[in-house]
């Protein structure tokens, strides 16, 4: 009698950017802000030497923060990224291969640097500076999995886009969609061959807003509802200190943040949809998702950096075990 065979080779394959990320925690500014406090600005004093508190780097970028969370959750992960031949791209190479995330489809190009953000933390917010090497991205023959995440690339991204499709159509895979800058710049009418074939779209409230444009109306179900007619299945919209919000078209629901000793929130948005997708992926519903998704970025935002507060399966249970929270239908 023959054995079972597995039907996907991966639970997970992360596709987009990585890059080397550092952090400034800043003491020296001001803010100033709108009347209703929706919009801040990051004040300096121009022209002069700012002193910092402290400096730390760390490897990042919503790839490889999505993948190195999916693996510590239990699932298969592999990523897909364009990296440099630096030093940059050679600790890239060592952090994934320690955090047990196939290298298979890393791509290393040669005479080029990798990408580079500094996050400036001011009041436990940051702020970033984001430099995206340019690349000639050439996605590779991918193997199954079960879900695709596909996350923030460089300009060349409408190559990707369009092998992705084509590979989704001979795989069958699922697509979870959390847009990047550059992909949000193109317009939300180049990225609507991507939106219509998503299971999964993952937003925070500035990004739906920029994907609905002059649609944006109303309360945060009915924005779930606007998003939802762009074509994803399930969308999810978090929304800062407020929370987050889920919707597959029949339920929506309500997620409060998880209490957290706050001490960086870079990462928090790929951390939540990390916890989010990987619940998915353990056929968990979608008011658990929201629950899992909460509970990592509060252990993410315990730290400095995107993955030292990344969870592993077993403490993110005990955390959901012991703060009893869960989601709201609305």
């Amino acid at each position: 009698m023959s054995k079972k065979t597995t039907r996907y080779v991966y639970d997970i394959i992360s596709i987009g950017d990585t890059s080397l990320d550092h952090f400034v925690q800043l003491d020296t500014a001001s803010l100033l802000c709108n009347l209703d406090g929706e919009n801040c600005w990051l004040c300096l004093n121009y022209a002069e030497k700012i002193p910092i508190r402290s400096l730390k780097s760390v490897i990042g970028g919503n790839a490889c923060n999505n993948a190195v969370g999916s693996a510590r959750l239990g699932l298969k992960a592999a990523f897909y990224s364009a990296i440099g031949d630096d030093e940059i791209g050679k600790n890239i190479l060592k952090l994934v291969k320690r955090e047990k995330v196939s290298l298979k489809y890393l791509l290393v190009q040669k005479k080029s640097q990798s990408n580079l953000s500094i996050a400036i933390n001011f009041k436990t917010e940051r702020t970033e500076l984001v430099y995206h090497q340019p690349r000639k991205y050439n996605l590779p023959k991918l193997s199954t999995a079960k879900w695709i995440y596909l996350t923030s690339m460089g300009k060349g991204f409408p190559v990707v886009h369009k092998q992705l499709l084509n590979h989704i159509d001979n795989t069958g895979a699922l697509l979870a969609f959390n847009p990047g800058t550059h992909q949000l710049l193109a317009g939300t009418k180049s990225l609507l061959p991507i939106l219509k074939r998503s299971n999964l779209l993952i937003v925070n409230k500035e990004e739906a807003e920029k994907l609905l444009g002059d649609r944006t109306m109303g309360s945060m179900e009915e924005r779930m509802v606007q998003l939802r007619m762009l074509g994803s299945d399930i969308v999810v919209i978090t929304d800062g200190d407020k929370g987050a919000y889920a919707s597959d078209g029949k339920k929506q629901y309500h997620m409060k943040n998880v209490p957290a000793k706050v001490l960086e929130k870079t990462g928090a948005g790929d951390s939540f949809s990390t916890g989010f997708l990987a619940a998915l992926c353990h056929e968990k519903s979608i008011a658990d998702a929201l629950v899992w998704g909460a509970v990592n970025a509060a252990s993410v935002i315990e730290h400095i950096g995107p993955q030292e507060g990344l969870m592993t399966k077993k403490t993110l249970l005990a955390r959901i075990k012991k703060s009893k929270c869960k989601a709201i239908k609305l």
